[in-house]
């Protein structure tokens, strides 16, 4: 069984969470630019196996999708097109960067450390990861 890998892919970043091999639990993985997204996933794969791409869908609070779509849809059909035998899941993502900083508080981090905006995506797609697991378990 592979692992479940999340992005919460951004106009200039994406963060990356994956599961453990048991698919058990959400750990972050990385931040990197949306220019190196694919060669980056393509090394990681090579390491590990992976079985689902869990994308967070930016959607509006009326569930509309939200203006983002209009680079996450080219996004994810280069994603497919480029990793064909990974199944693709979209999951909600509203709210997950207001998580990631009350997460980020209720660790105590300093607030220059909240801040940090590549973590802030790091824990974001954390929390996708999770809402992903906890739905299908």
């Amino acid at each position: 069984m592979g692992r479940i890998l999340a992005i919460d892919y951004g106009q200039k970043r994406v963060g990356l969470a994956v599961t453990d091999p048991l698919r058990i639990m959400a750990n972050g993985l990385d931040t990197v630019g949306v220019h190196e997204i694919f060669d980056y996933l393509a090394k990681y794969l090579v390491k590990e196996q992976v079985d689902k791409f869990v994308l967070g869908l930016p959607k509006q609070m009326n569930g509309e999708a939200s203006a983002s779509m209009q680079y996450i849809r080219p996004f994810a059909k280069a994603l497919q097109r480029k990793f064909p035998d990974i199944e693709l899941i979209y999951v909600d993502e509203r709210f997950t960067s207001v998580l990631a900083h009350k997460t980020m508080q209720d660790a105590g981090l300093k607030k220059k450390d909240r801040q940090n905006k590549e973590l802030v995506d790091k824990i974001s797609a954390t929390i996708i990861l999770q809402t992903y697991l906890e739905s299908n378990t």
